[in-house]
């Protein structure tokens, strides 16, 4: 490790210079505390990104396979979109009015998904927090399900797992929750029908919010029957079903749940469809939407903790239309999930080389390699991370000109990206597993 990271100080001056800048008015020196998340002893500090790839302050140009953890899934700088911005930005950010594009985006986003009408917000974690509010608001009930080691955002409610005795209690690192986990949320194995019934038949659950497959734990797919299954259970037991498309965009336009066949009471999706810009969409049924507009009335309805000022402005109607319009199309998602297969082809290939029982996984134009064989839940999943092996590979790619995605062993394709990009990881990947089995 010790020589990797030599190398990684010796090659970035600057960013280290700028890094250590950073640390007098930054906390822990970044932004964001997940950028603490890199491989190395500092952050790379980013000069320009377009396509598939970044450049940093050093001059060191990387293939980027994390893409903002699905935020530039479009493609950094994607012509069209940074069009429609720019132009947007000579006619107004924001009017607290409705525009013309963010009509047209709700009734794109419901021929998309399905769902008949929408609302907009800044982040998934927005949306995911508002649908949790109106599923209480129209049941009457106080809790929620979602699945251990998820992860929705930022949300308090869904920042849980379940303990050794099968209690649901704050996950590590959640800082400063609210109140005891388990007054608000039951956490459910993903894949595990049966806890998910015991959970709904107390009668408590005003609503299930889950990603069709877990993914910020790394990729588990649901097994056959499984998501069928929580659809049949909700109806059971008059609970609604949110289902989180944000990370499963990835599994094609109309993302996993349609792919599937799974109909929601409502759906969520993030950052990807702004192709950069802070937005984020939920959208609901007919039956919940008639149901939710009765509630939309009255002179408190501006302290109702759904909504904010900068929520569906004209900035972020004109980026979601681009994006809509010119990316995250059925053409796009058959150059990218090709690449994928093929990021994952050349990853099992140097695993089965070296007859090691590790495996890949893919979703989509989504794909990462585990520490161990497939996981059926998050449990399990987090069971196979090796910080200090995940560390050293992440690092030793970086070092080679390669990004993934700091939390796990993820790749996301663009169709920005070419054939030589993957192959050029499959070569890095291949090299770093001779030098460790060495």
């Amino acid at each position: 490790m010790s020589i990797e990271v030599n190398r990684f100080v010796q090659e970035h001056p600057k960013s280290q210079h700028e890094a250590t800048r950073l640390k007098n008015s930054l906390l822990a020196g970044v932004p964001m505390p997940w950028m603490k998340r890199w491989a190395g002893p500092f952050p790379i500090i980013a000069e320009r990104a377009r396509g598939g790839t970044i450049v940093d302050i050093d001059d060191h140009e990387y293939v980027d396979f994390c893409l903002g953890d699905t935020g530039s899934m479009t493609g950094h700088a994607n012509a069209p979109i940074s069009h429609a911005i720019s132009t947007q930005a000579q006619r107004g950010f924001t009017t607290m009015l409705p525009s013309t594009d963010i009509a047209w985006v709700a009734d794109h986003l419901s021929e998309r998904f399905g769902m008949d009408k929408w609302q907009f917000c800044l982040s998934a974690t927005d949306a995911n927090r508002f649908s949790l509010r109106i599923a209480r608001q129209l049941t009457g009930k106080p809790k929620i399900v979602v699945n251990d080691w998820c992860y929705h955002g930022t949300v308090d409610e869904t920042l849980v797992i379940l303990d050794e005795d099968g209690k649901t209690v704050s996950r590590p690192g959640a800082i400063g929750p609210q109140v005891q986990p388990g007054l608000t949320t039951i956490a459910v194995p993903y894949n595990d029908l049966a806890a998910m019934e015991q959970a709904l038949a107390g009668g408590e659950v005003a609503c299930v919010l889950m990603e069709p497959a877990l993914t910020n734990i790394g990729i588990v797919l649901p097994q056959s029957g499984y998501l069928e299954g929580v659809r049949q259970l909700t109806r059971k037991y008059g609970v609604i079903l949110i289902l989180d498309e944000t990370h499963t965009i990835c599994a094609g336009p109309q993302g996993a749940s349609r792919l599937w066949g799974i109909d929601a009471d409502m759906l969520v999706i993030g950052k990807t469809i702004g192709g950069g810009i802070p937005v984020a969409a939920y959208g609901m049924s007919a039956d919940i939407s008639r149901r939710v507009e009765n509630l939309m009335h009255g002179h408190d309805l501006d302290v109702s903790g759904i909504g904010g000022t900068l929520s569906g402005s004209a900035l972020a109607g004109a980026a979601i239309r681009a994006t809509l319009t010119y990316a995250l199309r059925q053409e796009d998602f058959d150059i990218a999930i090709p690449l994928a297969t093929r990021w994952s082809e050349g990853v099992q290939a140097a695993i089965t080389h070296h007859e090691l029982p590790w495996t890949v996984q893919q979703l989509g134009c989504r794909a990462e390699y585990w520490f161990a064989d497939h996981p059926q839940n998050g449990a399990q999943a987090a069971a196979t991370v090796n910080d200090g092996l995940e560390s050293y590979m992440h690092l030793y790619a970086l070092n080679r000109g390669i990004l993934l995605t700091p939390f796990h062993n993820m790749a996301l394709m663009t169709p920005f990206h070419t054939e030589e990009d993957v192959d050029l990881h499959t070569s890095v990947f291949t090299q770093c597993l001779e030098e460790i089995m060495s």
